[in-house]
């Protein structure tokens, strides 16, 4: 009987969270060939470096999809040095581990301070907060490295292992505890479903591809916006929207419009980003 020979290894972090949870699921449809190893804290410290170095030598991954953050702006500006430990060190050490591999990291649209809607990959950045300023520090160690990508995405809807770490999950949770939600009129992003943004990367990991993307929804949708869009989903719920201003916000600074420009990334895709509002799944 022929043996097949192993499938090469991907190293998928953060698969606790929505998108490395969604990113592992999407392989076994679009990229079988591979072999996913899905790390969470519990199985793999990043932030334990001796750990993740005997790991990555035992596996000898060919590529590190790197999803894994501390990504709640105000959980970072309350404790700046383990958000930089984290998002910064830990993404720094894995994309040297990885040089001679490939590494696709995950930024964020809030590398921005929101004063140019639909921001190209060559405007440059601004971040307002921590969490932006990790990202932006992050990106620039992992691009190092001519094999590496950065895909910065905005805000992701989907289901969690947790069942409360997508927008979405967090909006229906509120109200089905009968909470209204409090949402920015005069905040913009561009929502993407987090399963294409699984099948984005995935088709970016198969063409090589390497350097710098935008990639999010083609639609740009203020907070408030967003929410009524979540709330026509849950029809069985009372459903409760209560719009403000971001100017109101008690917390880090928020900027008011960070929405992408993914022209870039959209002419190397199989598939049309969509828009959030028309699509019927979240």
């Amino acid at each position: 009987m022929e043996t097949l020979p192993p499938r090469p290894r991907v190293w998928v972090t953060g698969t606790a969270g929505l998108i490395g949870h969604q990113v592992a699921l999407a392989a076994a449809k679009y990229a079988p060939q591979f072999k996913i190893v899905p790390l969470t804290r519990a199985l793999l410290d990043l932030t334990d470096f001796a750990g993740v170095e005997r790991k990555y030598q035992a596996d000898h991954p060919v590529c590190v999809i790197h999803c894994a953050a501390i990504s709640r702006p105000v959980d970072c500006q309350a404790n700046p040095d383990a958000s930089w430990k984290v998002n910064v060190e830990a993404t720094a050490h894995l994309a040297g581990l990885s040089a001679d591999a490939r590494m696709i990291f995950f930024s964020s649209d809030l590398v921005f301070d929101g004063k140019r809607p639909f921001a190209t990959e060559s405007d440059t950045p601004n971040p307002l907060h921590i969490y932006g300023e990790n990202k932006l520090a992050a990106e620039l160690l992992v691009l190092k490295y001519p094999r590496h990508a950065v895909v910065r995405t905005s805000l992701n809807s989907g289901v969690s292992p947790s069942g409360s770490r997508s927008f979405n999950e967090e909006m229906a949770l509120a109200w089905r505890a009968g909470r209204s939600v409090k949402l920015f009129v005069d905040e913009f992003r561009c929502p993407i479903p987090s399963a294409v943004t699984a099948r984005a990367v995935w088709e970016l990991v198969l063409r090589d591809c390497s350097g710098l993307f935008h990639l999010a929804g083609s639609e740009r949708l203020s907070r408030a916006q967003i929410g009524r869009v979540v709330a026509a989903k849950y029809p069985e719920l009372a459903t409760r929207i209560e719009e403000a201003s971001r100017l109101d916000f008690q917390g880090p600074p928020r900027a008011a419009d960070v929405s992408l420009d993914c022209s870039k990334v959209q002419r190397l895709l199989s598939f049309p980003l969509p828009a959030f509002s028309r699509l019927d799944y979240l």
